[in-house]
C-alpha cells in the first residue's frame, strides 16, 4: 500500500526511514544502500543537503529511489533556494512519479561544512508546505494554472523536544492546517516530552488529519550519542543515557537497546500512527528493530 493510502486508511503502523546521503557511483551506489532496508519500509526520505552539507541532490536521489521500486518522500529544505526554484525542484520531480513532498526550513549554514555560504529562505517550513499544496491543487504561487496537476502528498518535520515546548503543537498545527498530511518528528529521547505533545496534537485533534511518526535513531556508541548532543541542532540526549551506553559492555547493544525501548514507548502513544527511522549504523539494525516491534509482519525474515 502507498504512502497515501496507509494515511488516509490507518490499516497499520507506518513506517518511514531516512536514506543516506550518496556523494557518486550512480543508481548502483543507491542501489546497494537501498536493499537493505527497502523490504522494512513503507517510504524512504530522499534528504536535501542535511546538516547543511552538501550531497547529491533531493531530487536525483528521489527519482533513483523511485526507479528502483521504493517509495520516495522527497524532503525540501527552504535555506538553499527561492520559491521558484523550489516549486521546480516539486513540479520536476513528480513528471517521475515521485509525489511524497517534506517540507522542512532547514538547519542554518552554520551547522554545516561551508558556513560562508549564502542564506536563501525566501520561504519558510509552513509557507512551503502551504506552495506545495497549492502546486497540488494545480496552481503555481503566482496563480499561473498548472496541468495536469501533479499528485502531491504533502508532509513536514517537527520538534516536540525543543523549548518553549509548548509551542511545538501550535507548530505542529499550523503546518497541518497549511495541508501537511503527516509530520516526521525530530529525534527526541525525552518520553515525557514526546507523549505531552502527542497529547496536545490529539486534543487539538491533529492527529486526525496528520500522521505523526515520531524518529528514533539507531547508533552504535555513546561517542555518536554525544555528537548528536553537541552538535546537531535541536538534539538533547541527556547524560544518564550517555552514561548508561559508555558503562556498557556491548555498547553497541545498550545503544540499540536504547532506541528499542524509545520506540515501544513512542507506538504505545495514542495518536501516533508509526515511526520514522534514522540509522547510523548500517548494520541490519533496522530490519532487526521493525522485526522485534511487529512493524511488519508480512516480511519474512531469514537468516544464513
Amino acid at each position: 500500500m502507498t504512502l497515501r493510502g496507509l494515511i488516509d486508511s490507518r490499516s497499520r503502523l507506518i513506517v518511514t526511514a531516512e536514506f543516506p546521503a550518496i556523494n557518486g557511483g550512480g543508481l548502483d551506489a543507491v542501489r546497494a544502500k537501498l536493499e537493505p532496508i527497502l523490504p522494512f519500509v513503507d517510504a524512504i526520505n530522499a534528504t536535501d543537503n542535511p546538516a547543511a552539507h552538501a550531497h547529491a541532490s533531493n531530487v536525483s536521489i528521489a527519482i533513483a529511489l523511485k526507479t528502483l521500486g521504493a517509495e520516495p518522500i522527497m524532503q525540501v529544505v527552504c535555506r538553499d533556494k527561492n520559491r521558484l526554484a523550489l516549486q521546480a525542484d516539486i513540479v520536476g520531480a513528480a513528471l517521475f512519479g515521485v509525489e511524497n513532498i517534506c517540507a522542512l526550513t532547514g538547519d542554518d549554514v552554520t551547522a554545516g561544512d561551508e558556513p560562508e555560504a549564502r542564506r536563501v529562505f525566501d520561504l519558510d517550513g509552513p509557507q512551503l508546505i502551504a506552495v506545495a499544496t497549492r502546486l497540488g491543487q494545480g496552481q503555481y504561487l503566482s496563480g499561473r494554472t498548472l496541468t495536469p496537476a501533479p499528485t502531491l502528498l504533502v508532509g513536514a518535520v517537527e520538534n516536540p523536544a525543543a523549548p518553549p515546548l509548548k509551542y511545538r503543537v501550535e507548530r505542529a498545527a499550523l503546518k497541518s492546517d497549511a495541508g501537511a498530511r503527516f509530520l516526521q518528528l525530530q529525534i527526541c529521547y525525552h518520553p515525557d516530552r514526546l507523549a505531552a505533545f502527542v497529547a496536545g496534537c490529539v486534543e487539538r485533534g491533529i492527529d486526525t488529519r496528520t500522521a505523526l511518526l515520531p524518529t528514533v535513531c539507531l547508533t552504535k556508541s555513546a561517542r555518536s550519542l554525544a555528537f548528536m548532543h553537541d552538535s546537531v541542532p535541536g538534539i538533547d540526549v541527556p547524560q544518564k543515557i550517555r552514561d548508561r551506553v559508555a558503562a556498557a559492555r556491548d555498547s553497541a547493544e545498550e545503544s540499540y537497546q536504547v532506541t528499542l525501548e524509545l520506540s515501544r514507548h513512542a507506538l504505545s502513544l495514542t495518536g501516533v500512527a508509526g515511526l520514522h527511522i534514522t540509522d547510523f549504523r548500517h548494520d541490519g539494525s533496522l530490519g532487526r528493530l521493525v522485526t522485534e516491534l511487529g512493524l511488519r509482519p508480512d516480511v519474512v525474515v531469514t537468516t544464513a
